[in-house]
């Protein structure tokens, strides 16, 4: 008798388990097409087509780009003018900021102070103004005019701290036109200060 109960149960389990499957199998379907990987020139392609997309997009210098370029740019002059004019007579944190040109240029200037026994002092106020004088690319490399206009305290002092030039408690305005530049191909997003026109 309890033996017949056993092949019930099995037999009511077995319906519970078919009717399940039909039931999922009707919900979520069944595999068709084909399942297996893609060639390999396939992914190569795909590949391609995410590069051609950002790099498009790098090159891309519309006016979301250019706002989001002066933002930076403002930072950096800030950084590359306190860090040229500070009284250690060196460049530090702004290195990654300038082209090898520029930081030569930089070097030497500060070498001429240091040998004079100069130093500087200044205190930074702010950037009035920061606009895109002009954008033009040259074979991978896109060029980038600014024209700023920032206002600080600044004077140079010798070693027994007389001001040699300028005024430590008078603001000057200053006016500069700085290009910068940055490969677009590039991975590296970090754009350099090539040239100083003004």
């Amino acid at each position: 008798m309890s033996h017949s109960f056993e092949y019930i149960d099995i037999i009511l389990l077995a319906m519970i388990a078919g009717f399940i499957f039909l039931r999922l199998r009707g919900i979520l379907g069944k595999r068709t097409g084909f399942d297996g990987k893609p060639p390999p020139q396939f992914q190569e392609v795909l590949k391609n087509v995410k590069i051609d997309k950002t790099v498009k997009e790098k090159e891309n210098f519309d006016e979301e780009s250019q706002k989001e370029f002066l933002k930076g740019a403002k930072i950096a002059y800030e950084n590359i003018i306190t860090d040229f004019s500070d009284n250690d007579n060196k460049i530090t944190n702004s290195k990654p900021l300038l082209s090898k040109l520029i930081l030569d240029q930089f070097n030497q200037a500060l070498k001429e102070r240091k040998e004079r026994g100069h130093y500087a002092e200044i205190t930074f106020i702010g950037i009035n103004s920061a606009q895109i004088k002009e954008h033009k690319r040259i074979d991978k490399i896109l060029n980038v005019t600014v024209d700023f206009v920032a206002e600080v305290i600044t004077c140079i002092k010798d070693k027994d701290e007389k001001i040699v030039s300028g005024d430590s408690e008078k603001i000057k305005k200053i006016y500069d036109t700085w290009v910068f530049a940055r490969d677009v191909t590039s991975v590296n997003p970090n754009w350099q200060l090539v040239n100083i026109l003004t």
